[in-house]
């Protein structure tokens, strides 16, 4: 017997609004949009300091030459956030545990696992990249603005989502 929950009566009505379905009907919370930002700028930070002190490695090796240090250089512009990727498969990179969010992957709200290093490729590599390259494209006049594609993975708000899977749990005691 799945009795209804009011999301509003649980979380109040702010949180309420974030609240949206997975593939499978089970209702998560999303994460808000400070707590993602602050999420991937942290995420986005980890790599850039990786990515330059792996730089800065590639230049004190002596038989390195300018040409074999600037590929070193964009090897690990892939490299790194794929590295940072393969642990944080349980969804919670430092961005996550310091904002209290998850990765999680929309079909069913599982976590990434072994999709972990592509998911954070694509967050803090290729995002960026993606949302220049779509603001230039739809201030040239060049486009609808909004990438092709849908999501596969989203944020979840940890306290907010288990709070609520909490109450409709006991809702169908």
């Amino acid at each position: 017997m799945n009795r209804y929950v009011d999301p509003v009566d649980v979380l109040g009505p702010d949180v309420a609004k974030r609240i949206e379905p997975l593939g499978n009907g089970r209702r998560y919370v999303r994460a808000g949009s400070w707590p993602l930002f602050f999420s991937w700028l942290v995420d986005w930070l980890v790599v850039v300091v990786g990515v330059l002190a792996g730089s800065v490695a590639l230049t004190t090796v002596p038989t390195l030459d300018d040409g074999q240090v600037g590929l070193g250089a964009i090897i690990l512009l892939f490299a790194v956030p794929l590295l940072y990727g393969v642990f944080s498969g349980s969804g919670r990179a430092l961005g996550g545990l310091l904002t209290g969010t998850r990765l999680v992957q929309l079909k069913d709200g599982s976590r990434p696992g072994l999709r972990a290093p592509w998911a954070m490729l694509v967050r803090v590599g290729l995002l960026p990249f993606l949302i220049v390259m779509t603001l230039a494209a739809a201030l040239s006049g060049g486009g609808s603005g909004s990438p092709p594609g849908s999501f596969r993975r989203a944020s979840l708000d940890i306290a907010a989502t288990n709070h609520l899977w909490a109450a409709e749990a006991a809702a169908d005691r």
